[in-house]
């Protein structure tokens, strides 16, 4: 794979969703390329309702450009999947891209929400003792997260989304094994379970909703969300309350991040410097909040 970034010493990079305007992508991006001597840019594409076609226009826009590459999120993982020259082994299993790179002159397309969200949750897995593990939500996102699980190892997987074919969907492309099951509900998906991790919109500002009622929550379990705006979501607010063990969406958002930007340069940037650009911008929007 060649590397044009380290000869140019620039970085043109970017993201595709909507909405995104709160993204600490472009911080933690553009920090982690400064620490390596890179000129790095980091550019928000926020197009609402975008067709396949005009997807495709903007990628081709990112393939003759000059983007080493993208990030892809909500809403379009999935939408995006059929646009690429190729797709990595996880991504294609998956039907779901968070990562575009354009290397010449091709698009690839992987997924580093599994990878990134492997390398968070490792550690509450192995506390658990490997117990099921319940994932609401079975779009791009809650298909990063189960493939992520099964990765892991957990003793079974539980799928509720609130349209149930996805979530079948979702349990017939994971690798065949006992231990998935297609949940009727959010309370039938944590019955037994030793974790539950939020893979939908849910929660995500401007909505104070929440995906799991409290009642549901209790001491002896551990609670993730992939949302990371806000930090503390109203689940993982009632999870705390209830003495649960809790991941925010920061340890995800942080990890894939740095595994997108490895696949960009070919160079594998400082997750704590991305850490503290994360920090940053969190900061300084919870001191705007207040201000207002």
């Amino acid at each position: 794979m060649s590397k044009p970034i380290a000869q140019s010493k620039k970085l043109l990079t970017g993201l595709i969703g909507a909405p995104i305007a709160h993204s600490a992508s472009p911080a933690m991006h553009e920090r982690a390329a400064e620490a390596l001597g890179l000129r790095g840019h980091y550019q928000l594409i926020e197009v609402a309702g975008a067709s396949a076609a005009e997807l495709a226009m903007m990628l081709e826009g990112v393939r003759r450009l000059g983007f080493a590459g993208v990030n892809v999120t909500f809403p379009y993982k999935e939408a995006v999947v059929g646009l690429f020259d190729e797709l990595a082994p996880t991504a294609a299993a998956m039907g779901a891209v968070n990562t575009v790179v354009a290397r010449d002159g091709r698009l690839i397309g992987h997924n580093t929400d599994t990878t990134g969200f492997a390398r968070a949750a490792a550690p509450l897995v192995q506390a658990s003792g490997h117990g099921a593990v319940a994932i609401i939500g079975a779009g791009g996102v809650g298909k990063a997260i189960a493939f992520a699980l099964a990765g892991l190892n957990v003793a079974g997987i539980r799928i509720f989304d609130a349209e149930r074919e996805r979530a079948e969907r979702l349990a017939r492309l994971l690798p065949a094994r006992d231990g998935i099951v297609v949940a009727d509900s959010v309370e039938d998906a944590l019955r037994g379970a030793a974790g539950v991790v939020n893979g939908t919109p849910v929660g995500m500002l401007p909505s104070r909703a929440t995906p799991v009622p409290a009642t549901l929550l209790h001491e002896g379990l551990w609670v993730a969300d992939a949302v990371y705006s806000p930090l503390m979501t109203p689940l993982l607010l009632a999870a705390q309350a209830k003495g649960a063990r809790i991941m925010t969406g920061r340890e995800l958002a942080i990890y894939q991040a740095a595994d997108a930007f490895e696949l960009f340069t070919g160079l594998a940037p400082s997750a704590e410097v991305m850490g503290d650009a994360f920090d940053r911008v969190m900061a300084e929007r919870k001191s705007a909040s207040h201000a207002a």
